[in-house]
């Protein structure tokens, strides 16, 4: 007898490489990057007959630095992200923004460490290297990739007047595309495309949303089946971006996931820079808020509760106690509110200054939560939530914050679906920059006790 996975081969060491955010892109731009720098200034100092000043090796260590950089920029910004094969952006302004932000880094250790391995008077030249090296990569792993799997197989959906006029445009440009089926709406969508083979669908009415989300959509993606929209005038309306151009018709990308994995690690290390910078200032004030609450609640100074964090697991929260011991005795998990009778009075101004959430520091360090991002709720109640309000499972794809936009929007009596919004809204835009104004408008809010 075989004991259970005995004779399962292990998938390829890329695949495996792959499954954990590498990418051969990443190792062909630092390819191109690190020769670009060796090479230009190499060629610099036989051209003007100058000399390295100071031994090979610095001038190694320092390249390798600087590719470091830039392909640490370009893997956060979601550079290495998976592409969907039709719509795809245009490399060269992408790249050239990228590769400007990290020469910008570059300059930046340069200045503070007073070398000259690259003098500033050949940055252009590099950059311009260096942009059109990497942007060149792109091209041929576009190309590598159509060639190995033939162009799109798409699956039309929507009315026959719709289909024929999509189909029309897609005619012209079947290098890239062809379509294998048609479907007058998204009902039993997963049989149709496995009956296809299709790798991409094309939605050309508004109306099959609701059919869609969040199944079978959710299992499209995870299939690496792109299902993209057609943006029609009403559309426009909602201020969409990134829309995408496929044979001349707009079209933009859905996702039950918005933010990549990439993202969400640069989320994640900034927020742990924050925690060291902050520490001096967070340390004593948490101490000290301890103190308070031991000599005016007693003992237990700790409160420690489950709550749903990322993919619907649960953790265990921690904050600082403000309730009366057993405040929920008999009640079951209730929504706090403004006035809330359980709250002991000396510790009101606690919870209106948020610092009763300093312990949750803790929870960001260990990974189950985020300075910033949508607030866990206790199990009970999401589950409630996600029963009566279509989506709402979709706020856990990162950990929870401490603070969020639904925060500084709304108050406790903010329905949740309301809530949601916001928590949906961050998720699509988040940027450092996003989460920077969140915890300025953060302390405004506890300034002004607006809760």
């Amino acid at each position: 007898m075989t004991s259970p996975g005995e004779g399962l081969s292990k998938p390829p060491l890329l695949a495996r490489l792959n499954a954990r955010g590498f990418r051969l892109l990443m190792a062909a731009d630092a390819i191109v990057l690190f020769t670009t720098m060796a090479g230009l200034t190499a060629a610099r100092i036989l051209y003007f007959n100058g000399r390295l000043n100071g031994p090979i090796r610095n001038y190694t260590i320092a390249f390798v630095l600087f590719t470091a950089i830039f392909v640490a920029t370009y893997y956060f910004a979601g550079a290495y992200e998976r592409e969907l094969r039709l719509g795809q952006r245009a490399v060269l302004p992408q790249m050239a923004s990228l590769s400007f932000g990290a020469w910008l880094i570059v300059a930046l250790v340069l200045l503070v460490t007073e070398r000259n391995f690259i003098p500033l008077s050949a940055f252009p030249t590099v950059l311009v290297v260096s942009v059109l090296g990497v942007s060149a990569n792109r091209f041929i792993a576009r190309r590598l990739r159509r060639s190995r799997g033939g162009p799109s197989r798409v699956l039309l959906v929507g009315a026959p007047d719709e289909i024929n006029l999509a189909q029309t445009h897609l005619e012209g440009d079947q290098s890239r595309a062809v379509v294998v089926g048609q479907a007058p709406d998204a009902k039993a969508l997963l049989t149709r495309v496995e009956q296809a083979e299709a790798t991409e669908v094309l939605l050309l009415s508004g109306r099959m949303l609701d059919q869609l989300y969040p199944e079978p959509l959710q299992t499209l993606e995870n299939r690496g089946v792109g299902v993209l929209q057609r943006v029609m005038a009403r559309d426009t309306l909602l201020g969409l971006e990134n829309v995408r151009e496929i044979a001349g018709m707009p079209f933009v990308a859905l996702r039950t996931h918005t933010l990549p994995v990439s993202r969400a690690r640069f989320k994640r290390s900034l927020e742990l820079l924050a925690l060291l910078l902050t520490a001096p200032i967070s340390l004593p004030l948490t101490v000290l808020t301890a103190l308070y609450i031991r000599l005016v609640a007693g003992r237990h100074v700790l409160f420690w509760q489950e709550r749903v964090g990322r993919e619907g697991r649960p953790f265990r929260m921690v904050k600082f106690r403000t309730m009366y011991p057993d405040a929920e005795e008999g009640l079951g998990a209730v929504l706090a509110k403004r006035g809330d009778p359980r709250v002991i009075r000396a510790c009101d101004w606690l919870r209106a200054t948020r610092l009763d959430e300093l312990p949750q520091l803790w929870n960001v360090l260990r990974g189950e939560m985020s300075i910033v991002g949508p607030r866990p709720e206790r199990p009970e109640l999401t589950a409630q939530f996600e029963e009566l309000i279509p989506g709402y499972s979709r706020r856990h794809e990162i950990p929870p914050g401490i603070t969020g936009l639904a925060q500084i929007h709304g108050r406790y009596h903010t329905d949740p679906e309301y809530k949601l919004g916001h928590d949906l809204q961050y998720l699509v835009n988040w940027s450092p920059i996003l989460d920077l104004q969140i915890l300025l408008r953060t302390v405004w809010v506890v300034l002004a006790r607006r809760v």
